[in-house]
């Protein structure tokens, strides 16, 4: 056969499949309401395994593979349709109030929690995200979600991946176990600098102070420092502060230059970290969803079990409706055996056909989902 009768012929057979994915989608429908009058839940395990191998031995030892990767598609479909005409689910109508809820433009000035003190690299992408923000500082990242929990700031400040140490997986937590929202995210390039005290000569440093992650992105050049200890502390900011109030000359800090100029620290060196491009991601927290127009982002963290095909069933879903997953990480759940938390961030515009209703059947079908929130990325 030439190779457009080959192709004609399989049309002929795709129209025929259609028709016949149509029928086993109204048959689905009727089971969604028999399940229902009986009580009985969506998923059937027992009956989807019966199913996959009966399939299996239709199709024979060269298609058992392929028939089983197309049926467990289908049948994810048909669950998430019979959730669709079953009872609503709680997130979608959530979102919804959302997006009508929230102004059309996001707030020039807000008072703002940050971890650390004046100078401190979340400040620094406060100013940039907020033209007047009004700024409260706290010790540590937890007091910054107490803040916001208990209305003494309406926004959180706070660090959600760096370029070259990956994820904050402790902000993963405790946006989880607050059941807080992602309102806007940025970008901010991170100019690590060495800093001392005036007049201070580099071979007079003995000891070098800043946060762990920060002296992480700048092992390369302080081992090139002889005769240095490191020493961590809670914050770049914090580390500039305690060399500019130290009276110990051979104390420096990694810090940024606008702490140099807070507190009057001179640069010693400039472009230190072991990357050129190098950035963190913050993100802007709040109590309830805030769904600003424009939101294009849409981050999520799920647990999924340890079964062939668990994570593929779900990127099946965002491939289906063309939903580029810019963000995929895994890392495992503690105490479980072999099971894991994901995290997602997908290019997803909740106004797009399809996008609510799919967020409204994960809910559904994975009890561990927390969407954590729509968003823009400025």
């Amino acid at each position: 056969m030439e190779l457009k009768d080959i192709r004609e012929r399989i049309n002929e057979i795709d129209s025929q499949m259609v028709a016949l994915f149509c029928s086993r989608m109204d048959a689905s429908a009727a089971v969604a309401k028999a399940k229902a009058e009986s009580g009985l839940g969506v998923r059937d395990k027992k009956r989807e395994r019966e199913v996959l191998a009966r399939v299996a031995g239709l199709a024979g030892s060269e298609y058992e593979t392929y028939a089983k990767v197309l049926f467990t598609t289908l049948m994810s479909l048909s669950r998430s349709y019979q959730h669709a005409l079953s009872a609503g689910d709680s997130l979608s109508p959530r979102l919804r109030a959302a997006m009508e809820s929230t102004p059309e433009v996001f707030p020039r000035k807000a008072t703002v929690a940050c971890q650390g003190i004046e100078g401190a690299y979340s400040q620094q992408a406060c100013d940039r995200l907020f033209s007047l923000p009004s700024i409260m500082y706290f010790g540590d990242w937890g007091s910054v979600f107490t803040a916001v929990e208990k209305g003494l700031c309406q926004y959180g400040m706070l660090p959600i991946e760096n370029s070259t140490h990956g994820s904050v997986y402790e902000i993963y937590d405790l946006m989880r176990r607050h059941q807080f929202y992602i309102v806007r995210s940025m970008r901010l390039r991170i100019d690590h600098a060495l800093l001392t005290k005036p007049g201070v000569d580099l071979k007079e440093v003995r000891t070098v102070i800043s946060h762990h992650q920060a002296l992480g992105q700048c092992s390369e050049y302080l081992s090139s420092l002889k005769g240095v200890n490191i020493v961590s502390c809670a914050n770049t900011a914090v580390a500039a502060r305690e060399v500019a109030e130290s009276s110990d000359r051979t104390v420096a800090c990694i810090s940024s230059r606008s702490c140099s100029e807070t507190y009057g620290l001179e640069v010693k060196a400039t472009d230190i970290a072991n990357s050129d491009n190098h950035y963190t991601r913050f993100i802007c927290i709040a109590r309830e969803p805030e769904i600003y127009p424009g939101s294009n982002r849409v981050s999520l963290m799920l647990n999924l079990p340890h079964e062939p095909g668990s994570l593929y069933e779900l990127l099946s879903h965002f491939a289906a409706l063309d939903l580029n997953v810019r963000k995929l990480e895994s890392r495992p759940i503690p105490g479980s055996d072999f099971e894991f938390t994901f995290y997602f961030d997908l290019e997803a515009d909740l106004n797009a056909p399809g996008v609510l209703p799919l967020l409204g059947s994960l809910s559904r079908d994975i009890p561990s989902l927390t969407f954590l929130g729509a968003y823009s990325e400025v």
